[in-house]
């Protein structure tokens, strides 16, 4: 399938920086550092591994940035959807958050919780803005490529009140 029938395709970068002279030669012998690139993208993203996992801890780790790429594709959905449902968003934030359970070696996310705080310009907004989060759920590419529930708990606003 070609971009032009819906297929898309992404493309980035990782360049590990984590070998201190000696590779890979022990466990805590190699950092974890690393650098994310995407072409035409203007910064890099500096990434380790999570703290616990021997990282970087002033560095993004996977398990940040897949909480963040929920919470990022849920807002941009929802902000399509108030716009189609007629409601006017001012302000938009997100208190994500992620649980992820280790097993053995391994481990697996068991939910991430998006905790959207949105503010409309009207009180007689505010229904069809709770209702536009599910409707951007529904939406959402990365939500709807995880094996783990994905939910939200919004709270909705009115400017000036």
């Amino acid at each position: 399938m070609s971009a032009a029938s819906g297929e898309h395709q992404y493309r980035v970068e990782i360049e590990w920086l984590g070998n201190r002279g000696t590779g890979t030669s022990g466990y805590r012998e190699y950092g974890r550092q690393l650098v994310v690139r995407a072409e035409g993208k203007t910064h890099e993203i500096e990434a380790s591994a999570d703290r616990t996992f021997h990282g970087d801890a002033e560095r993004w780790n996977p398990e940040d940035l897949l909480v963040t790429a929920l919470s990022q594709c849920h807002m941009l959905s929802y902000l399509h959807m108030a716009v189609r449902a007629g409601v006017v968003v001012t302000a938009y934030t997100d208190t994500a958050t992620g649980t992820m359970v280790q097993e053995g070696v391994g481990g697996r996310f068991t939910e991430v919780v998006l905790h959207p705080v949105v503010t409309v310009t009207d009180e007689s907004m505010v229904n069809a803005a709770r209702a536009a989060h599910a409707e951007a759920y529904a939406a959402c590419f990365i939500a709807n490529s995880v094996n783990f529930p994905v939910t939200h708990e919004p709270t909705i606003l009115v400017a000036d009140s």
